[in-house]
């Protein structure tokens, strides 16, 4: 089976917001984003460890980041990868799902799913490395707790458990847990 190519050419990487842009247009959950921006904490460690990645021949150099302003998943993740970026100098790029489609069709979770946030890694030549949907493991592994939290309740009656979930040590650890699982598979994947 042949490869076929990617949308996402340098042109068209290029054309991508950044970070600010992309803050600057959306309509909810700004304070969100904020938040977990700056409840993202990157040790010296961190730092030097991805700028050690990106200093491989086929380390990461670029960023591409799908998603929408109204998941949680999203106002949660993707300032972690800012975050990241910033720090480590990654050139990122965000599109908004639902006016590239094309882009999230090469990313779908299990070939069918429109998840989001996915997150792509490229080399400074546009080469792909590897693709991150969503959440990290340890997210998905204790979902459950946040589904507890809507147990028998409605939208409105679980939100302020929600949002202090959200706000708490669990949401703290996913975006830990990101930076580890980035940190550790884009090192499988450049070596």
């Amino acid at each position: 089976m042949v490869q076929q190519a990617s949308v996402v050419t340098p042109e068209r990487f290029a054309s991508g917001l950044t970070y600010q842009e992309y803050l600057s247009q959306i309509s909810v959950n700004q304070d969100r984003f904020q938040q977990n921006y700056e409840g993202a904490e990157l040790t010296q460690e961190d730092i030097a460890r991805f700028k050690a990645l990106m200093a491989r021949p086929n380390g990461p150099a670029k960023v591409l980041v799908l998603g929408e302003d109204w998941c949680p998943d999203v106002y949660r993740g993707m300032p972690v990868v800012a975050k990241v970026a910033e720090a480590t100098g990654l050139e990122l790029r965000v599109f908004p799902r639902d006016q590239h489609k094309d882009i999230m069709a090469e990313f779908l979770k299990d070939g069918e799913f429109e998840s989001i946030p996915t997150v792509v890694f490229y080399t400074k030549d546009n080469q792909y490395i590897w693709h991150w949907i969503e959440r990290a493991q340890q997210a998905n592994a204790e979902m459950g707790q946040l589904r507890d939290l809507y147990a028998g309740r409605t939208r409105e009656e679980a939100a302020d458990d929600v949002k202090a979930f959200q706000q708490g040590s669990t949401w703290a650890g996913w975006r830990r847990a990101q930076i580890d699982e980035y940190k550790e598979i884009l090192d499988q994947k450049t070596k």
